[in-house]
């Protein structure tokens, strides 16, 4: 038996409750299938989902007077509303599977270095695409920095800080010693900053790869599988020459990083993630591979294995 973080792309939840409760389904059975005989814990993303609260909260806050809410306070509401969502789906395919476990979701928070670089340079982008106009105007109204994402349109962008410890870490942990699934860090969990008497929230997103990256190296866990949209990772992606990867030792990966390989927006952070997992607990394997091959990729024959060259 494995204890594995399985850290869900985009592509596995929706950008409305209709959509998301038919997707959940999708991802419910592939963790079902892997918890059968493993320790699961679940990641997940909430970048279209967090921004849609935080932009609801904006707009009642400017025609019906209720309360402006904090960001960090959207992302905990994320992390409940996707909880709810797929927690209940996988104890329903637990039954469906006859799989003796239970599923329960974790509000987590993750310290956040109140120094760190990525507060005075916004980067991760949240929330609905705009036109470039559209955005023009609404940077003018909030004040908030508006950047051009992948060739779709413009998105807000608020800061990325490194997760430095999960604060929930202890919890999640015996929580699935006991034979439960946990959903946890939850868009890269709230982040939070240190003070005097507890912890603040900020306004900020934290990779969720690299939120699931710290958890699994804390926690000891065997694997970190995070599933996405492509079967595996690729050189010369989308190019007539194109080379997927079966195996890869980090090394590797860092020499492929430096002749800009990756995509900065998508594959590059799960990479990086990778990496910082494997580095960090040598005798543990990532593992990158599509929704629909989770459970073959766990069994070796799907997916990018990443692991640590000894010297």
């Amino acid at each position: 038996m494995s204890k594995i973080v399985i850290a869900l792309g985009g592509n596995a939840l929706g950008s409305t409750p209709e959509e998301q409760l038919n997707l959940v389904k999708k991802a419910a059975d592939i963790i079902v299938s892997i918890a059968k005989d493993n320790e699961v814990i679940v990641t997940h993303g909430n970048g279209p989902q967090v921004g849609m609260i935080n932009n609801a909260f904006e707009y009642a806050s400017k025609f019906e007077k209720a309360p402006l809410m904090p960001f960090a306070e959207c992302g905990a509401m994320s992390q409940g509303y996707i909880g709810y969502h797929l927690q209940n789906a996988i104890n329903e395919k637990c039954v469906e599977k006859n799989v003796l476990k239970k599923c329960a979701t974790i509000i987590s928070q993750v310290e956040v270095d109140k120094t760190d670089s990525a507060f005075s340079n916004p980067t991760k982008p949240v929330g609905m695409f705009y036109t470039k106009e559209e955005a023009e105007k609404l940077a003018l109204e909030n004040g908030y920095k508006y950047v051009e994402d992948s060739g779709r349109g413009y998105r807000r962008v608020v800061p990325s800080p490194k997760p430095v410890k999960i604060l929930e870490q202890d919890i999640v942990s015996t929580l699935v010693k006991d034979g439960n699934i946990v959903i946890t860090v939850g868009g890269g969990g709230v982040p939070v900053v240190k003070e005097k008497n507890g912890y603040k929230g900020v306004a900020a997103v934290i990779d969720k790869d690299f939120a699931s990256s710290t958890l699994a190296s804390n926690i000891d866990a065997d694997i970190l599988l995070i599933l996405t949209a492509v079967d595996k990772v690729y050189i010369n992606f989308n190019k007539e020459n194109q080379i997927a990867l079966d195996e890869v030792d980090t090394d590797t990966l860092k020499d492929y990083i430096n002749n800009n390989e990756f995509a900065k927006g998508s594959m590059l952070p799960k990479i990086n993630a990778c990496i910082n997992f494997v580095e960090n607990n040598h005798e543990g394997t990532a593992i990158i591979a599509s929704l629909d091959e989770g459970l073959e990729a766990i069994n070796g024959s799907k997916g990018t294995k990443i692991f640590y060259r000894r010297k």
